[in-house]
């Protein structure tokens, strides 16, 4: 049997009592949070992987939004390009007929700061991390324990899999890769490149052949091929906080110590 959402208890603990008291004495009962559909819990449904087993998603970091769903998208990239808008937080893997496959993300600065064209050469499933020697002086006690590297598994900061942007052959730090932290799926956050639900990397890592073509889109074309040619874009859902890069602060960003990744 599922286990029930934690907040639908005290609504029919509320509603147990309510049918013993009198009319007036009767209360507004605790607003209940919205039901989620069956089929994006399933989606994100514990996952074994090889050894490891990729847990489910709590239904508390899930959302419509964020689900991994094929729709419209208008694009002369060819089928199999991935496209990343990370304003948007979106990354779109292109398909025949004027559709995409869409996945939710979340976006650092210094993924907000990455605009341009890249290859994907190779990906690994369970990557290492090791952090830069910026990160070690800025933060010893976290980051020193792992200055040599860290192996991939379940608390690994690249997730179940990572895929590795290349730009003339040069490796440009960037990967698109799962995460640790499903909660910040959606968001725009203060660190980190381009991540997705484990759950969504591996569906995209199965998905990408090696040599594939990404783009990834600055600011100015955020929306871009979310609506037909010569249509107005939809508006951007920015996130609450949110502030935009100027391109002061996108050359900042850009231009700062990428983490290491292996």
């Amino acid at each position: 049997m599922p286990h029930m959402p934690l907040p639908l208890r005290p609504l029919l603990l509320l509603l147990a009592l309510a049918a013993c008291a009198q009319p007036q004495a009767t209360r507004a009962p605790t607003p209940q949070a919205p039901a989620l559909d069956p089929e994006l819990l399933a989606m994100y449904a514990e996952l074994p992987d090889g050894d490891l087993t990729i847990p489910a998603i709590p239904p508390k970091w899930l959302s419509e939004r964020n689900k991994r769903t094929e729709v419209d998208y208008w694009t002369e990239e060819a089928p199999g390009t991935i496209i990343v808008d990370p304003f948007a937080r979106y990354l779109y893997l292109v398909e025949d007929g004027n559709r995409a496959m869409r996945y939710g993300v979340a976006v650092g600065e210094e993924g907000r700061g990455f605009s341009g064209e890249a290859t994907i050469p190779y990906t690994r499933e369970w990557p290492s991390w090791t952090p830069t020697q910026n990160m070690i002086a800025e933060d010893p006690e976290q980051y020193g324990p792992v200055a040599a590297g860290l192996e991939g598994g379940l608390e690994n900061p690249l997730g179940a899999r990572a895929l590795y942007l290349f730009q003339n052959g040069q490796d440009t730090l960037y990967r698109i890769h799962g995460t640790a932290n499903p909660w910040s799926i959606g968001q725009a956050t203060s660190a980190g490149c381009i991540r997705l639900y484990n759950q969504d990397i591996v569906d995209l890592h199965d998905r990408v052949k090696p040599g594939a073509r990404v783009v990834v889109l600055d600011q100015s074309q955020t929306g871009k091929g979310t609506a037909p040619p010569g249509t107005p874009l939809p508006p951007v859902d920015y996130p609450a906080g949110f502030v935009a890069l100027t391109p002061e602060t996108a050359t900042t960003a850009a231009t700062a110590p990428a983490p290491q990744f292996n």
